[in-house]
Order: structure tokens, then sequence, then C-alpha cells
């Protein structure tokens, strides 16, 4: 989520509902509060947002086996890289070689049988339209033919069945990608129910999903519109576990369109190349999505911004070093700096020490600035 504020500022105000205003209040004779401050700078920044994100496989693929029988040949490296179409397992095909067999004597057999009843049928026919038979002897042939053409379609259709099944005894890689441990031995019996024998994970390109609120989408959209600029037109890194920066830059290619009721946020893909390996499915990652067109913000240091009920607030110190509080609307993260959208102009001085000594309308030394020094000069 983003990081706009540093929470562990927050200052007690109890100078906002009036109590401790007499230890405030300065007295007569009294030096003056010091304060330090800083100026509110101008700069070109590229606005970014973090988050944490997940790694994700492209493409995660389960070998099993289709048919049942003994592994003989193992043809693969755990952890190897494999194209589509490599052999990978091999089981015994002597069962399915002699069911082969089997059907093709039986399709000869059948197609015997048929020759019998097509000549039987014709021979009937002649008898019929001689008046030497019963037509009821020719509608017996017809059908004994119909019923053996029949047995030898079905027998034809267990040949293709049972070539299929001699087909399946080898186990070739569906996907490229990178194969896993295999489960099994070879010897080891495996049927259609067995569990997996590997996985096969396509790792380059890759994808990480993250999930954001749908305020922080809605306040993305609306800024986008505003500026005139693709939604998508966004440069997304990744931080790795060892807080290293990922070489690669990945870009959106999905947004979900259903959001999670339990947390109100939209889950972002995005596609990574990985042609190293890096990025591992399932890896948790950190996830920084930048503004590919830098715009300029008002900056100022963290150390300035103080959260009470009514939301951040910073204190400023004006020509007559009095201190002004001012409402602010807190943009995005810059290093130990935070962008200001709203509240501020360019050069005004926030206090950034001292916040706990002063309070609204009080007038104060200004002991040390961060401001140019013809700003100070004035």
């Amino acid at each position: 989520m983003r990081k706009l504020l540093s929470l562990s500022l927050i200052v007690s105000a109890l100078w906002l509902n009036g109590s401790g205003s007499e230890s405030l209040a300065q007295q007569p004779g009294a030096p003056l509060p010091a304060v330090a401050v800083a100026a509110v700078l101008q700069k070109e920044i590229t606005p970014s947002d973090t988050y944490t994100g997940r790694v994700e496989a492209v493409d995660t693929v389960q070998i099993r086996a289709r048919v049942e029988g003994f592994i003989e040949k193992r043809l693969f490296d755990d952890g190897a890289d494999v194209k589509a179409g490599d052999l990978l397992v091999v089981l015994e095909k002597a069962p399915y070689e002699a069911q082969i067999g089997e059907i093709k004597g039986q399709i000869t057999a059948a197609e015997g049988a048929l020759r019998l009843a097509e000549i039987d049928v014709n021979r009937q026919r002649q008898l019929v339209e001689k008046q030497a038979a019963a037509q009821e002897r020719q509608d017996v042939a017809e059908a004994n033919h119909k019923q053996s053409f029949g047995q030898l379609q079905r027998l034809q259709a267990s040949l293709i069945r049972a070539e299929l099944n001699l087909s399946y005894t080898d186990i070739k890689a569906p996907i490229d990608g990178r194969i896993g441990r295999f489960a099994y031995s070879v010897g080891d019996y495996v049927t259609p129910s067995s569990d997996r024998l590997a996985d096969i994970v396509k790792q380059d390109p890759i994808y990480v999903t993250f999930p954001v609120s749908t305020r922080v989408l809605l306040e993305v959209r609306k800024r986008a519109e505003a500026q005139g600029r693709d939604l998508a037109a966004v440069a997304i890194k990744l931080r790795l576990p060892d807080g290293s920066i990922y070489s690669e830059t990945g870009r959106p290619n999905f947004l979900d369109v259903q959001a999670d009721r339990t947390t109100d946020t939209v889950t972002v893909r995005a596609v990574f190349p990985n042609p190293r390996r890096i990025l591992v499915d399932k890896e948790l990652v950190g996830v920084i999505v930048e503004q590919v067109k830098p715009e300029q913000a008002l900056l100022i240091p963290q150390a300035a911004v103080v959260i009470d009920q009514a939301g951040p607030y910073v204190l400023i110190v004006d020509k007559n070093n009095k201190v002004e509080q001012r409402r602010i609307r807190p943009g995005s993260q810059e290093g130990s700096d935070v962008a200001v959208t709203e509240g501020l102009k360019e050069n005004e001085q926030v206090i950034i020490e001292g916040l706990q000594k002063v309070r609204p309308g009080q007038q104060v030394q200004v002991v040390a600035s961060s401001a140019p020094a013809a700003e100070v000069a004035q």
C-alpha cells in the first residue's frame, strides 16, 4: 500500500482542544521557542506506489499417467528445462502391443465374415428374383450382413483406442518449461488415478499478481484522466526478498473484473521477462508501480507531517515568524520526503523540529533552515 506518511511523527495535539494552553503560552521576557524549518521545494518526480505481490507461472502443467503400467524409463533430470514434445517417461508397452495384435486378428476374422455375408446377400437376392427362394431368406441375409459390418466397425474403433493407449505409454512434455521433482522411480506401477508424476512450470515470461484497493484504483484512474494519459502507462519493478531491485521491468496485462469482498481489493497482474529464472513460482516480492512520465510536485520532509483525528497537517512559519497550521493532502513517498498535492505553496517554511513546543499563532525563532539563503534573509 502507499507509504504516504511517517506515523512515528504523530505529535500530541493538546493545543487543538485547549488543554495545555497555559504551559504553551509565551511568558513576558521568555525566549522564543526555537524551531527548525524546511522549505517546500518543487521537483520533478516519478510518482510510485508499493504493494506486496506473488509470483505466478504463466502455465503450470501436472504430468500424469493416462494409462496404467510399470515405469520402464525416466528420460529427464529433476529441475531440467524441457521443450514441448520431449519424451519424459516410458511405460511398459508389451500389454498394449499384444492387445493391438489381438484386435487386428479379430478384424481379419470380421472382414472374412463380412465377405461371406455379402456373398449370401447376393445369392439370396438372385434366388428371390428367380422366385426360387422366399423373401424372408433375403431379409435374414441382409440382416446378417449388417451385423457383420457393425462388428467390423466396432473392432476398428477398438483398434484405434488400443493404438491410442499404446501412444500414451510415451509420456511427453506438453509445454516448454522447467520440470520439477519426479515423484516415482523406475519400476513403480502407475495408473490414471495415481498422483502426478511431476510438474512443468513455464518460467519465462512469468506473472506477478498484487492486490490494489478500490479506493487507490479510483484515485489512479482520476489522476490518469486529469493528466490525459493511459492508465496502463506505468513501469512495474520488483523488490526481491534480499532487498535488491529486479533487473527486468514489467508491464500490466490484466485487471480483475471483480473485487474481493473481504478486502475490497482488485487483483492486478503484470508480466515480466525471466530469462535467468530468478523469479520463482509462488515467491513473495515487493511491487513498485511507477508512472512512466515524470511530473512536477511539491516535496516536504516526512518529519514535518503530523496526523490528528481530522487528518494530516503541517505547521508553517510565516514571514513574521508566526506559526500557522495548514491541512494538506499527501501524495507519494519520495525517499525521506513526501509529495503534497494540496495545502502548500513552493518556498513556504514547514517546521520539522520543535513541533511539540509550539502552537498556531505563536511567534518562534528559526534556528535552522533548509531554505535557500535568500529565503532565510526574508
